[in-house]
């Protein structure tokens, strides 16, 4: 079975972005992003939710052609128009690029059903709208967590709308020297 694995970053004090959405406090580096290859390497399908789908879908298809493109650009882009991309939005209506579905319905259910067919790691980058929806059904099977030293007080969080105990193992952790933390935790599946 195929796993979503959360990519996130998140503040000491557990928001992923500002009360405003704010993300002007993260901190990213070409380390950071070669540490990252690792999951995309992994992965043959993106989940967004609209919001962030959007944001993504704006820049990353032609972000390997800008002239200022960086390595990590090139190779993201790469990626990213390479694999298929799963939206979940009960508001995004028209027609959708190629390699792209939306999902407005039974997203429990779709997403158990496509996490059932054959490829690699289903990524989830940022979109804490679709997480909160997922970890309600209990569908995250990995969360890397680039956890930055600063405390926002107030914002978007992650863990927010958990109701009920969640188990997860410590799987991996890396301090990158900008002193952001990556924690990599799998959910433990009771059998």
């Amino acid at each position: 079975m195929r796993k979503i694995v959360v990519s996130m970053h998140l503040s000491l004090d557990g928001f992923v972005a500002g009360p405003n959405g704010e993300m002007d406090w993260i901190i990213v580096d070409e380390i950071m992003f070669d540490f990252g290859a690792r999951l995309t390497d992994n992965a043959d399908t993106a989940l967004y939710g609209r919001n962030t789908y959007q944001m993504m879908n704006s820049y990353w298809p032609t972000a390997a052609e800008q002239p200022e493109a960086t390595r990590h650009d090139i190779e993201h882009s790469r990626w990213f128009n390479s694999v298929k991309k799963i939206v979940l939005s009960s508001s995004m209506k028209g027609k959708v690029p190629d390699k792209t579905i939306v999902i407005n319905d039974n997203v429990a259910d779709e997403i158990k059903s496509i996490k059932q067919e054959t490829g690699k790691d289903i990524l989830i980058f940022g979109s804490p709208t679709a997480c909160h929806s997922l970890m309600q059904d209990d569908l995250i099977d990995d969360y890397w967590l680039f956890v930055n030293p600063v405390l926002l007080g107030n914002g978007i969080p992650l863990f927010g709308n958990i109701t009920e105990r969640t188990k997860l193992k410590l799987v991996s952790t890396k301090t990158f020297q900008s002193g952001v933390n990556c924690l990599h935790y799998e959910r433990e599946r009771v059998h």
